[in-house]
């Protein structure tokens, strides 16, 4: 299942819809559209300032509209706290997983392909192996985009030692798309325990090496680097 996209369209200013003819206007307050409580609302009042009047049962039937769109505005923002949110369970037939915080904590620090990596293993369990190769082959590209990112910014004199360095975007980017990978896929609200933490351990020892001896520099925008060099 992909990304669930918004419900509503954008929002908009009085202002926009002042210049809509009263037609338009009109299209606002239909039981099925797609706009924004507040915009329905907006174009309601500009009708009625242009002297349109509404009986006391169309004023119902609009308020209900507004009145539906803020719960179900309200509805949605829960279920994407939710798909944002690690489903932890003591149940003891629960499977057993790497948490998205771990992953997406440790990726940071250790780099994308080592959070992918973590990821992977959880499609791996949960027998997805399609996505788990997509996910460790996008670990190992993320690598070599990181570098070049890197090469790049370092070439054109784009590295500055202010907290907002450009250099920060590859390293964030990465963790952030794995949690992308992850809401978008079965582990979205699945319910789990959290997996012994010996495996990752014994990974991030061998990345922890790598990233030390940043062999050719192929490390040197990973926040550990940063913290070792100064």
């Amino acid at each position: 299942m992909g990304i669930r996209m918004p419900i509503f369209f954008m929002m908009v200013k009085k202002s926009v819809l002042a210049k809509l003819s009263d037609r338009e206007l009109e299209k606002y307050m239909e039981l099925d559209n797609r706009f924004v409580p507040e915009a329905v609302k907006m174009a309601f009042q500009i009708l009625e300032e242009r002297g349109r009047i509404f009986s006391a049962d169309e004023k119902v039937n609009i308020q209900n509209i507004i009145q539906n769109k803020i719960e179900a505005e309200q509805v949605q923002k829960q279920e994407e706290q939710e798909d944002l949110t690690d489903h932890f369970t003591t149940d003891s037939s629960a499977i057993r997983l790497y948490s998205r915080t771990l992953i997406l904590t440790s990726s940071l620090f250790l780099g994308t392909l080592y959070g992918a990596t973590l990821l992977a293993l959880n499609f791996i369990k949960l027998q997805n192996y399609t996505r788990a190769i997509f996910t460790l082959s996008f670990g190992f590209i993320y690598v070599l985009f990181q570098y070049y990112a890197y090469q790049f910014l370092v070439e054109n004199n784009l590295i500055t030692s202010g907290r907002y360095s450009p250099e920060i975007l590859p390293i964030v980017i990465g963790p952030v798309l794995l949690i992308l990978i992850w809401v978008s896929s079965e582990l979205k609200r699945l319910a789990y325990r959290s997996e012994s933490y010996l495996i990752p351990i014994l990974l991030a020892i061998v990345i922890l090496i790598i990233i030390v001896t940043n062999y050719n520099g192929w490390f040197s925008s990973y926040f550990l680097m940063r913290i070792l060099d100064r």
